[in-house]
């Protein structure tokens, strides 16, 4: 009990003391419908080139001033599903497939971590995360203006703080982004939990997931998603300055709208990380480590399906059509692995599996991520396709190359189909294959044409982003597990990993004996 105080301690302290040491973002931006940072309330006024050139010189100043932005009830009220729906996929969803895939007597291990994880994770979320991420500062990083959520409310004004939508004119209450965006911290650090199952501390696993979200999570954040938003670009003369604000990546013109680059691919290479540095299951490759329920993998699989729809269509901002795609694009990616899983199972080996069948909708979910609200349904219908045969091949082509024991598949999954739906993403973004393509100029909201989408400068860009990604959280993952080990010690004894970390972590059983 004492290390787990600490270590959350540890986290909290992390939001005065090592989040300094990081620098600070910038701005992001090129599409329409991808998650954004909050723009101050002023920033959302309508340009003052809108008025007209011959209005008569003794008008009133405020006549030519636009009312302020009203967030609508339809977005907002959107925007709390969704978030509902994306901490569904969490707890149980996320729990309860990782729960049945691990032995009985580990059953509970996996539900407390992913559990105590994403409640850490939404606390320093709310202390210094979201402020870190979704603040003005450098290319890398946020600032500290919103530190413990300060300035959400305008006693002023006597009204909340609003943030920036992917239109002009349209905003939702700040303080709903927020807990929008705290679940998909969560979740990116719950999902990292897979990958070390079944033999780790479960002080070492708080304390590595407080270090890895303040220098990983919150940094990829602000990189791939802060921009000034779309009414900060108010003439030609701004843009410069506003895309130098935004953060790294989307200054880049990189796409991810609901988080291929910051959830999947970054937890994933956390996850091989981890891997690697905890080591091996005492009796693995020798003794056997089936799952122990299926019934609550499909169940959990299932779980995450129906979430996802928060989490992909939420990413829109808005109730609108890029939400209506992202919906749409989700349903039919993942149908679509489902079926490549089974059919590359029936292939290999001559029978289709119910693992095999929730791994492809897992395998689906992950690839669609990045494209949702990119690319047409033909291009989501061939993304989650092959996304269900290279998911299977990760798990067992390339698990084997690798040859770290990656309980629960996070890389073979999630790194797999993260990098292949970030890339998949510029081909199939471009307006001449069904894509909506992206906005190329933000002061008029002009859509790029169709003889201006270039797949291989778009697909290069995109390469990029997943290189960056991939750099950054393995070297991130690396010191942090180091830390860990040198202060805590990663993994339990043996004695207790052959007993289970159910009895020997938390004196509990999932079971009747």
């Amino acid at each position: 009990m004492k290390k787990l105080l600490a270590t959350v301690l540890l986290g909290i302290g992390l939001a005065f003391g090592g989040a300094g040491v990081m620098a600070q973002p910038s701005n992001v931006g090129d599409k329409p419908a991808e998650v954004s940072a909050p723009a101050p309330a002023a920033a959302v006024a309508a340009p003052a080139a809108a008025a007209p050139a011959a209005a008569p010189a003794a008008a009133p100043a405020e006549a030519a001033a636009a009312p302020a932005p009203v967030p609508n009830k339809g977005d907002t009220a959107w925007m709390m599903v969704s978030t509902l729906l994306v901490i569904l996929m969490t707890v149980p969803g996320l729990a309860l497939f990782y729960g049945g895939l691990v032995r009985s007597k580990n059953m509970l291990s996996v539900l407390m971590q992913v559990m105590v994880t994403f409640s850490l994770i939404v606390v320093l979320w709310f202390i210094y995360g979201y402020s870190l991420a979704f603040t003005e500062g450098s290319a890398y990083v946020g600032g500290f203006d919103r530190l413990f959520m300060k300035g959400v409310w305008d006693n002023v004004a006597g009204t909340f703080v609003n943030a920036a939508t992917f239109s002009k004119g349209v905003v939702i209450p700040e303080i709903v982004f927020a807990a929008f965006q705290a679940t998909f911290a969560g979740i990116t650090c719950a999902l990292i939990v897979g990958a070390f199952a079944e033999r780790m501390k479960f002080s070492a696993v708080l304390m590595f997931m407080a270090i890895w979200f303040t220098f990983s999570y919150a940094p990829i954040a602000h990189m791939v998603w802060f921009w000034m938003g779309p009414d900060a670009y108010t003439a030609a003369g701004v843009v410069d300055e506003m895309n130098g604000k935004a953060g790294l990546i989307w200054q880049s013109g990189a796409l991810d709208f609901a988080g291929g680059t910051v959830v999947h691919i970054n937890a994933a290479v956390a996850g091989l990380v981890g891997a690697y540095m905890v080591g091996k299951r005492v009796g693995y490759g020798k003794e056997s480590m089936a799952p122990h329920s299926l019934t609550l993998t499909m169940v959990g699989a299932s779980l995450l399906w129906v979430g996802w729809f928060g989490f992909n269509a939420g990413s829109a901002l808005e109730a609108n059509g890029f939400a209506a795609l992202a919906f749409i694009n989700t349903f039919g990616a993942t149908a679509a692995a489902v079926l490549a899983w089974c059919v590359g199972e029936a292939l290999m080996r001559g029978k289709a599996s119910m693992l095999g069948a929730a791994s492809g909708a897992v395998a689906g979910l992950v690839a669609i991520t990045p494209a949702a609200g990119n690319v047409g349904i033909g291009g989501a219908l061939v993304i989650g396709f092959i996304s269900g045969f290279a998911g299977l091949w990760g798990v067992n082509g390339l698990k084997k190359l690798l040859g770290a024991d990656d309980s629960l598949d996070v890389f073979g999954v999630h790194g797999v189909c993260g990098i292949l739906g970030a890339l998949l993403t510029g081909v199939f973004n471009s307006p001449n294959l069904g894509g909506p393509g992206f906005v190329a100029d933000w002061v008029t909201a002009t859509m790029v044409t169709p003889a201006d989408y270039s797949i291989a400068a778009q697909v290069w860009v995109q390469a990029k982003a997943v290189g960056i990604t991939v750099l950054w959280s393995g070297v991130v993952s690396f010191i942090a597990f180091k830390l860990v080990d040198l202060v805590i010690g990663l993994r339990v004894p043996e004695e207790e990993e052959r007993e289970g970390l159910d009895i020997s972590s938390h004196g509990e059983t999932a079971y009747n004996r």
